[in-house]
């Protein structure tokens, strides 16, 4: 447990960056345009490449593609997972109209609207995260080409 406490910590605080972003869009009325939500990627990006990062400052020599890889990927889901769950309760919840605003700009033809958003919520905030992990542990992992 004590190797996923900075993960979670991470997980969290990115997790609160979306919330606050979203917010901020729904204060401006922009909340139903999807492509604001390409920014969510740029937050979520920040907050599992400083993850590995400090954990790779904090492991040392003992640091491996392993470790990086599954803080990385702890954190990405945890932000996912909460942010998921903020988004179906704001969603449900404190703005009743935005599925139905949603689904005016986007689809009038799916009889389950609200599932498919959230499921669509959770399966991009997952795989950005997977994208995002791979991508940066190039920049972290050690060469083997390189032996001394």
């Amino acid at each position: 447990m004590k190797n996923l406490t900075l993960p979670i910590r991470f997980g969290i605080v990115t997790s609160a960056c979306l919330m606050a972003y979203f917010l901020i869009l729904a204060l401006m009325g922009k909340h139903t345009n999807v492509f604001f939500s390409l920014f969510n990627g740029v937050i979520t990006g920040f907050g599992i490449y400083e993850t590995i990062k400090y954990t790779k400052m904090r492991e040392g020599k003992a640091f491996s593609y392993g470790k990086g890889f599954m803080a990385g990927v702890t954190t990405g889901f945890i932000a996912t997972l909460l942010f998921t769950i903020f988004f179906a309760f704001y969603s449900t919840e404190l703005s009743s109209t935005f599925l139905s605003d949603l689904s005016e700009v986007w689809s009038k033809d799916y009889s389950n609207f609200e599932g498919i958003v959230f499921f669509t919520v959770a399966i991009m905030g997952f795989a950005t995260t997977l994208v995002l992990t791979l991508s940066f542990m190039q920049l972290f992992k050690t060469s083997n080409n390189l032996k001394k």
